[in-house]
């Protein structure tokens, strides 16, 4: 019995997805469940596993844009089982074998040019003089008369051939100069499609504030071992900085809204994208409801996303959605950046790395772990006072966590 595999439907709205890689060859004897393909749509990548075992026959190739209920594979469900492999890997030596002994031993070897041959060769067209101007410009730059092809009568070298003959900076020289074109994959066409809208389609402004992470530290250096120990995950920075813009997006509800047609919808509820990085790209999944989390509730949450992007196997729905965005390019070393809005959002914060620099506290410089922080905001429904009054707020926040994010009880906001 053929069967025929169709492309499911990875999500609502999502009409077609490119094949991105096929796990098997052509003719393979493929397992029920075993995963055959990649495929990338719009908004994720997602394996496609046989639906029956038998023998597969490919219907479309890598980077093809299939639609979904498209055929893509058949499977010979009739199809026996390849036999075992010990048996084929010693079938497969002994024929190795006996093709060695039938293999004639060549006793010819093949001629190999001689370097002398070919430096003769080499300067047989080096024959004529050089003319006085072309001797000049050769022994300035210090090139042999005998290096040169002259043009001129019975070989004589001319200035042009000497001109020609001294390498210019802008030329080539031998060096590696070759290239590789790859298609891009559907998700980062869309990608790239979106941050395009982005900036085309948005009044993006950025504004930036700096962060005295010492308070922070201190909490940090006290409970992150306990923290860890007691619940399996790290007491990291993204907490904090969650809390922060959940208090600040509740304090400038333009900030947690988006632009619909001639209507702003503002949000009662805080779903944080959060930007990772994954094998076939950036992807931004969401932190539902990060309101009603607790530092732990956020930071295991953080951690499951983000697994599950590292591995490949997050859905659509956990990238759909999402008020406002957070992205930390601190990680990869970035000081400072604009980070691009992340539509339909009208806001972004971005995080950057945390570095020792002199700062002015109680009238007096001190050494402190400083971070700067960017909200990019869309001008068109963020007014410049409640853009700086958010970042203001996100940065009181984070330097007074004990008591703007903890009511005074760092063991209590803990769960310690």
């Amino acid at each position: 019995m053929i069967l025929e595999m169709k492309v499911p439907s990875p999500g609502e709205s999502i009409t077609e997805v490119e094949i991105a890689e096929w796990l098997v060859n052509d003719g393979d004897y493929v397992e029920k469940d075993q995963p055959i393909a990649e495929v990338d749509s719009d908004k994720a990548t997602l394996e496609l596993p046989a639906e029956e075992s038998g023998t597969i026959t490919l219907k479309a190739e890598v980077g093809d844009a299939v639609a979904v209920g498209a055929v893509v594979c058949h499977i010979d469900t009739s199809a026996s089982p390849p036999a075992s492999k010990g048996t084929e890997d010693k079938a497969s030596k002994k024929d190795s074998k006996a093709e060695e002994k039938k293999e004639p031993v060549a006793k010819d070897t093949p001629e190999v040019d001689s370097p002398s041959k070919e430096s003769k060769e080499a300067k047989t067209y080096a024959t004529g003089t050089a003319s006085p101007a072309a001797k000049k410009i050769l022994s300035e730059k210090g090139i042999a008369a005998d290096a040169v092809k002259g043009t001129g009568k019975d070989g004589r070298i001319t200035k042009d051939d000497a001109v020609k003959a001294v390498p210019s900076m802008g030329t080539p020289t031998g060096g590696n100069r070759g290239e590789t074109r790859s298609k891009l994959s559907m998700l980062r066409r869309k990608v790239a499609e979106r941050l395009v809208a982005a900036k085309n389609e948005t009044a993006m402004l950025t504004t930036f504030n700096e962060v005295d992470m010492s308070a922070i530290f201190e909490i940090r250096d006290k409970y992150k071992e306990d923290f860890k120990e007691k619940y399996g995950v790290s007491l990291g920075f993204m907490s904090f900085f969650t809390k922060s813009v959940i208090r600040a997006l509740q304090q400038f509800p333009s900030v947690n809204s988006m632009i619909d047609g001639k209507d702003m919808i503002s949000f009662d509820f805080c779903d944080i994208s959060i930007a990772v990085s994954g094998p076939r790209g950036l992807m931004v999944p969401v932190i539902r409801n990060a309101e009603n989390l607790s530092f732990r509730g956020i930071e295991a949450e953080v951690k499951r996303l983000a697994l599950r992007a590292r591995d490949g196997v997050i859905t659509v729905d956990e990238m759909t959605g999402g008020t406002f965005t957070i992205t930390n390019g601190g990680v990869f070393g970035s000081m400072l950046s604009t980070p691009i809005i992340n539509p339909p959002q009208s806001a972004i914060l971005g995080m950057h790395n945390i570095v020792e620099r002199p700062i002015v506290r109680d009238n007096a410089i001190a050494i402190a772990p400083v971070m700067f922080v960017a909200l990019s905001y869309d001008h068109r429904i963020i007014d410049g006072k409640e853009s700086v009054g958010f970042l203001v707020a996100v940065k009181e926040a984070l330097e007074n966590p004990v008591e703007i994010l903890m009511d005074g009880d760092v063991k209590k906001a803990l769960e310690m």
